[in-house]
């Protein structure tokens, strides 16, 4: 296969449809028992911090940052972070990650949050969270709860449950 050009562009709300129908093939309907899902339940993530991969006009890959707080500190939820089956191992991936990673620093986040593997994340300089620091509720393994700090020693004194930060509620549909 010749080498293609990867762009990665800010999403927008006209990506929804195909970022979902991305979100079934890789994930399938068992992702909305997670518990990061459950905290994506009524609150969106923020479209200038998320992130798409296209090759072409092919959309292979994205990434989502979602409002939460740690106790009282407002961070970020990333994920989910997905590309598709037969473009993983490029890099793109990695690509995603630390161009939501920079846009979320220059926009002044300081810290982000995550559910994912230590050995996939660490090297874009997420860590496990200290065991009692923070938690999510609902099953999560703790080994897998990470946290990168956009900001020096951003995650010092912080502590609680890892929730929605409610300032980016969506308003109740009342029928």
């Amino acid at each position: 296969m010749s080498d293609l050009s990867l762009t990665l562009l800010t999403e927008t709300a006209g990506d929804a449809q195909a970022i979902e129908r991305l979100h079934e093939r890789t994930f399938g309907p068992g992702r909305f028992v997670l518990s990061a899902y459950r905290l994506r339940e009524h609150v969106d993530h923020l479209l200038e911090l998320s992130v798409t991969a296209r090759i072409g006009t092919l959309l292979v890959g994205s990434v989502r940052l979602l409002p939460v707080c740690i106790g009282d500190t407002p961070a970020l939820l990333l994920g989910p972070l997905t590309v598709e089956p037969p473009f993983r191992g490029r890099g793109i991936g990695h690509a995603l990650l630390e161009r939501a990673l920079e846009d979320a620093k220059a926009k002044g986040h300081r810290l982000v949050v995550l559910v994912g593997d230590e050995s996939y994340y660490g090297r874009s300089g997420f860590r496990m969270i200290p065991k009692g620091q923070a938690d999510m509720p609902g099953p999560v393994d703790r080994a897998r709860l990470l946290v990168c700090e956009l900001a020096p020693s951003a995650f010092e004194g912080v502590s609680g449950m890892i929730r929605p930060d409610w300032a980016f509620a969506r308003e109740a549909v009342v029928s």
